[in-house]
């Protein structure tokens, strides 16, 4: 299984473009700098709003609307993505919060506020045999509720960590770039929603890429003010360490709530493959939008990176685990 899994994340050529991406930051990173050659402030705000665009003509309505039924579920996943995983937070910044760099710790703040992501929560719930049509729904309710629910959290939090953010003008700047385009991709779907379907591997690829030029970007910016180098590879180990922290609380904690409530087991899997999500698709055009030109904006989505490799690994394996039990019987 595991030799599977290594053989699977080797396909994957997004992985290693993520690390591309930042080396070629650390080699050319005036190029990608707000202001610069790239412009990359104007094809951060186009791609971003292509992207979601795309994900709008790719949500099933059919689908969401066969999962409203199951509303407990709806309730735990979305109360772990945007109650739990700030109170996380807050609880490990007040225990080490003073050791830690400001802008790391702004960091892991906004990866404990992002929404749960789409494609591989329900993936990984198909996979493991667990009810679909509720992942479906959650997840794409999720991303609707980050557009409000993640300035306002990071918004809330953020002055312990010695930030602030306008409101108003993030949750507008969000709207326009991730609701607006959204919209406009559920009102095209029954026009064009065939042809998205047919083509859905190359706008997966696109999707991907438009991520790696945010992912690009933001580090140039971040290098280039030095931020890096006045931190050094300290910060990388504490974002890591971190991230994947913050991962095995939270899937201890929803599995451990779901069997409380006496859960399916199929209810369970999406509990725990929903809850325990965070999106890095979504989460990197947000931070974009959210925290503009900010000198620390690589080092504000580097626990996000973190984060989304290790859900990918983790939730891989309880997948497979899970997928393994007899049918109508529980998993141990």
């Amino acid at each position: 299984m595991p030799l599977r899994l290594v053989k699977r994340l080797a396909r994957d050529w997004f992985l290693p473009g993520m690390f591309a991406a930042v080396i070629l930051a650390a080699l050319f990173p005036e190029f990608g700098t707000s202001g610069g050659p790239m412009h990359a402030d104007v094809v951060a705000d186009v791609g971003i709003f292509a992207v979601f665009l795309l994900h709008g003509l790719g949500l099933p309505a059919a689908q969401l609307r066969a999962g409203v039924v199951t509303w407990r579920v709806h309730v735990v996943v979305q109360a772990f993505t945007f109650v739990v995983f700030p109170l996380l937070w807050w609880l490990g910044d007040v225990l080490v919060g003073r050791w830690m760099p400001a802008d790391l710790s702004l960091g892991l703040l906004y990866l404990c506020a992002v929404p749960s992501t789409i494609s591989s929560s329900v993936a990984m719930t198909g996979v493991a045999r667990g009810n679909v049509p509720a992942a479906i729904f959650n997840a794409s309710l999720s991303s609707l509720l980050g557009i409000v629910l993640t300035p306002l959290i990071i918004g809330l939090f953020a002055s312990a960590t010695g930030h602030s953010l306008s409101m108003g003008q993030a949750i507008l700047k969000l709207s326009a770039l991730l609701l607006l385009p959204l919209a406009l991709g559920q009102l095209l779907r029954p026009l064009v929603g065939g042809w998205f379907a047919r083509y859905r591997p190359y706008t997966n690829a696109f999707d991907r890429v438009v991520i790696l030029v945010l992912v690009y970007s933001s580090f140039c910016d971040s290098i280039a003010s030095g931020l890096f180098s006045d931190y050094g590879a300290a910060v990388l180990g504490i974002a890591f360490a971190g991230a994947v922290l913050i991962l095995a609380i939270v899937l201890m904690l929803t599995t451990r709530t779901a069997r409380a409530l006496g859960f399916s087991k199929e209810d369970e899997i999406t509990v725990v493959f929903c809850g325990s999500k965070k999106t890095l698709a979504s989460g990197v055009p947000m931070a974009r939008l959210l925290f503009g030109a900010n000198p620390a904006l690589g080092l504000i989505v580097l626990p996000l990176m973190f984060y989304h490799q290790a859900q990918l690994l983790v939730c891989s394996l309880l997948a497979e685990r899970y997928a393994k039990r007899p049918a109508g019987q529980p998993s141990a």
